[in-house]
């Protein structure tokens, strides 16, 4: 993977009109693949192995909220980054899974070639798969490097993407209370 890759880099260098000769470039091609496949890992893992039996009997029922997880991911439209945090609740069902396991499924998801709406949708659907909870909520906050290096360049946009399943769709207080334990 990573040869080829580090030939698709050469060939994009290149083609751009860079000496691949120069001293700052010498081994980028090599260095952008092995970059390139760590910003994607998520594509080679697993839930079920995220997860690692994480998953704990509890009495709890009332909602647990995860906030300011930070997210890095890849626009699959231009392959720029996009980064921000994620909000998780969810009300529990006789489990609760294990703290990191949340900030691990963010990174397994954005770690691939993405839009915000549906990493969102992934998230949200990961832990309800995780949790057995059918009560979950997600909102990630991001700015896009697609909206602020090229096109449009808006420097102070961001972007706010929602999932809500269960009571947090169709009850308000529910909703409501998330909403302001992450504001």
């Amino acid at each position: 993977m990573i040869d080829n890759l580090t030939e698709h880099y050469r060939s994009i260098i290149h083609s751009l009109g860079e000496n691949l000769e120069r001293d700052g470039l010498k081994n980028t091609p090599q260095r952008a693949a092995k970059a390139m496949k760590f910003l994607t890992r998520g594509y080679h893992q697993e839930l079920s192995e995220l997860i690692n039996g994480a998953v704990f009997k509890s009495h709890n029922d009332e909602m647990i909220v995860i906030k300011d997880i930070e997210l890095y991911s890849l626009c699959e439209h231009h392959l720029l980054p996009f980064i921000g945090k994620c909000h998780i609740a969810y009300l529990p069902k006789g489990e609760v899974l294990g703290l990191s396991k949340f900030a691990r499924i963010v990174d397994m998801f954005s770690r691939r070639l993405q839009i915000q709406e549906n990493l969102t949708q992934q998230i949200a659907e990961a832990v309800m798969e995780a949790t057995s909870a059918l009560d979950v909520a997600t909102v990630i906050e991001a700015k896009h490097l697609c909206m602020m290096m090229r096109g449009v360049e808006k420097q102070n946009s961001s972007m706010t993407s929602s999932v809500m399943l269960g009571k947090f769709r169709n009850n308000p207080s529910t909703r409501e209370e998330f909403l302001r334990h992450i504001s």
